[in-house]
């Protein structure tokens, strides 16, 4: 028997808070980018905010935290209704758990710590752009150290809660983030491309200048 089939008595597919969990996973980001792509094009929420595109951006922030919140709350009532599975109730299990847990909030609190709130929050979408690129702990490990810590808490969430279901919320997790990834890495690295652009630019105009 393979593991899939041997977790397959425990995950509940008639339980509707496994759908509404994995809707809410994919709707977050699909949202962000949506609404940060149109924010770039057209500046609606800048214009929204009066021009004030840092306070446009912080209310975003504020908006996409107060989501994750909603998507982690959908999440931990879809693992109470699935059946537990007696291996993950093993205190081994609870170690990794946890271990996994702690792991992944170290990556996603040291990211928001690096980036600061408008570089973790689309700053980039509204012009507010960072002097360099960051490459210190945990950038230096990964290329999406939010993500990746994300993925591993919803993991370890799944073990804590001894949920195989669980382990499927958090694969469609990981994907729905590397999906992400594709799209919004190119998007940024093309708003900073654009901005190098110009300072080249305004510095050629400067030497005629002189």
């Amino acid at each position: 028997m393979s593991l899939l089939e041997s977790l397959a008595p425990y995950v509940d597919l008639d339980k509707q808070s496994l759908y509404i969990s994995a809707a809410s996973i994919a709707f977050n980001p699909t949202f962000w980018n949506i609404v940060a792509r149109r924010e770039y094009r057209t500046k609606f929420l800048t214009r929204l905010f009066r021009g004030n595109s840092q306070a446009a951006c912080y209310a975003l922030a504020v908006t996409i935290f107060s989501l994750g919140l909603v998507r982690d709350y959908l999440y931990e009532q879809a693992l109470r209704d699935q059946p537990s599975h007696p291996a993950l109730e093993q205190p081994l299990a609870k170690y990794i758990a946890y271990a996994l847990l702690a792991t992944g909030n170290i990556l996603v609190i040291s990211s928001t710590w690096q980036l600061g709130i408008t570089g973790t929050f689309l700053g980039d979408y509204f012009g507010i752009l960072m002097d360099d690129i960051v490459t210190g702990f945990p950038f230096n490990l990964m290329n999406a150290p939010m993500y990746y810590g994300s993925t591993m808490s919803f993991f370890g969430g799944a073990i804590l809660y001894g949920k195989p279901a669980g382990f499927i919320l958090s694969l469609h997790v990981l994907i729905v983030y590397l999906i992400a990834i594709r799209f919004e890495d190119p998007f940024t690295a093309s708003i900073y491309a654009k901005r190098e652009k110009e300072r080249a630019a305004a510095k050629g105009e400067t030497k005629k200048d002189l």
